[in-house]
């Protein structure tokens, strides 16, 4: 029996033009009719996300920021795990090292020392899920969509850095040229020993604590809820859903999902320019219905 579906947003609820699809939505509802709690896990703050699922009148659960931060269906705070002060300042002190454009996610929201920068990486993030889009275009999109997120541009990081009422959970760095620049950076991060660094797309790395994954973080939402993790579906598509793949009882990777995620998965669906979450949600659905788990 599946009681909680634990969706990724980008690449996986989210379609190339990164909204949620009516068909996704319609079979969220359906899940929700049939008494599966659907969540969201995503890398993305509440802020960011949030909004995405309000346009359909959804209001889940969600696993936030790779999992450092988990709040109800109601919107009360969960879990909490964020970065530590010594760890902030070696990883900052490496990024600013290797010239690399870096986010800091707060508690209070997304934090960007350049606009530019981030409607950069936002467009080529637009290009790399449609490589027949003008760049033109795709910053315009960019533009456009952040204008709706909640986004704080400063012109130095250091005072939030000094601030020790500022709780950092996540920071995120950039490089259009992809992994091959930014694994040199993951590796040294990683070595550290209490960092999680993972990838939500070719052209960023993601880091964390150790303990903020987003498989640790569904299994401590599923236990509060009365939820084993035998009972749980969790779809994605990139290496930050690893943890979750592996740990549900019902991995399920996307069409388009990364090698590494695929070999991890219990099953494949669709891609998200085909609603595959829908079809693993219709397929959860027949499951529990008496379906065949294979």
């Amino acid at each position: 029996m599946i009681k909680i579906i634990a969706s990724d947003m980008d690449g996986t609820l989210l379609n190339d033009e990164m909204q949620v699809s009516d068909a996704n939505a319609a079979a969220i509802k359906r899940a929700q009719a049939h008494g599966i709690e659907f969540m969201v896990a995503t890398g993305r703050a509440l802020s960011e996300a949030k909004p995405l699922m309000a346009a359909h009148d959804l209001h889940p659960a969600f696993i936030t920021l790779n999992g450092a931060r988990v709040f109800n269906a109601a919107g009360a705070l969960k879990v909490d795990v964020p970065l530590s002060p010594a760890s902030v300042q070696r990883i900052t002190t490496l990024l600013d090292g290797e010239k690399l454009y870096y986010e800091l996610v707060t508690a209070t929201g997304v934090v960007s020392n350049s606009k530019v920068s981030r409607i950069q990486n936002v467009a080529d993030l637009l290009v790399n899920l449609n490589p027949d889009t003008p760049y033109k275009l795709a910053v315009a999109l960019a533009a456009a969509r952040l204008e709706l997120m909640a986004i704080t541009y400063v012109p130095d990081y250091a005072p939030i850095l000094a601030d020790p009422a500022v709780e950092i959970l996540k920071i995120i760095a950039f490089a259009g040229a992809g992994q091959t620049v930014l694994a040199g950076p993951k590796q040294a991060l990683e070595a550290q020993g209490d960092l999680i660094v993972t990838a939500s797309a070719e052209t960023n790395i993601e880091i964390n604590a150790r303990q903020a994954q987003k498989g640790l973080a569904l299994a401590a939402y599923a236990k509060q809820q009365g939820v084993t993790m035998a009972e749980c579906m969790a779809i994605g598509d990139n290496l930050n859903d690893a943890s979750m793949i592996s740990m549900a009882g019902y991995g399920v990777a996307m069409g388009n999902a990364v090698p590494a995620i695929k070999q991890l998965a219990w099953a494949t669906t669709k891609t998200n320019g085909e609603d595959g979450v829908a079809a693993a949600i219709d397929r959860a659905i027949a499951i529990n219905a008496g379906g065949d788990r294979q």
